[in-house]
């Protein structure tokens, strides 16, 4: 047996055992409510692009997303979907120089039969913007960057209120405590698509 052939077969053990020792853990995968069933995302904006952006997410997450035929759907709701701006700084002139964007979802999740499996609640998400009052061309752009960003990260925040709901429902124990937030790579994978433009 070589050098190299014994480094190769003892390279992948070594690393193994120093991953496990300086405590890291692969984070578990998304967990749905259990027997969730076909699952419809609806909307008071029939056109709402988080919605659309939440089926795909759950469908990638591994739910059946409920067709036109279907009858006993799970419904996720997206009762209300609130946008606002508001100036956190003016300049000289009293002209607002910096903006905070706002975003806010209300949701909840029913069973077929009319039973709240998530209860309604709300997620509500923030981000700083600067707008030049004299040149607003580029401030626009900017805005719509920003709303893609955090619909996106509104995405990922309902599917970990699911999964949450889906832990507690099903007695799966939670990662590590090391671990800021669960599940992460799983719903970054259910939501990785989710860039593209809509």
């Amino acid at each position: 047996m070589t050098f190299r052939s014994l480094f190769t077969r003892a390279a992948p053990v070594a690393l193994v055992l120093a991953l496990s020792a300086c405590g890291f853990h692969l984070r578990n995968a998304l967990v749905l409510p259990p027997d969730l069933g076909p699952v419809r995302v609806v909307s008071v904006d029939r056109y709402s692009p988080l919605a659309e952006s939440l089926a795909q997410a759950l469908t990638r997450a591994g739910a059946t997303p409920a067709t036109e035929e279907t009858e006993d759907a799970t419904v996720l709701d997206l009762m209300a979907e609130r946008w606002g701006d508001r100036p956190v700084s003016l300049d000289a002139l009293g002209r607002a120089q910096e903006y905070s964007l706002r975003y806010a979802v209300t949701f909840e999740l029913r069973r077929p039969d009319g039973t709240t499996t998530v209860p309604r609640q709300t997620i509500e998400l923030s981000r700083d913007y600067v707008s030049n009052p004299v040149q607003s061309i580029g401030t626009e752009g900017e805005r719509e960057i920003l709303q893609k960003e955090m619909r996106r990260e509104m995405t990922a925040s309902v599917l970990r209120r699911l999964d949450a709901v889906a832990r507690r429902a099903s007695s799966v124990p939670a990662p590590a405590p090391e671990a800021a937030v669960p599940n992460e790579a799983a719903i970054e994978a259910a939501v990785d698509d989710d860039t593209q433009p809509h």
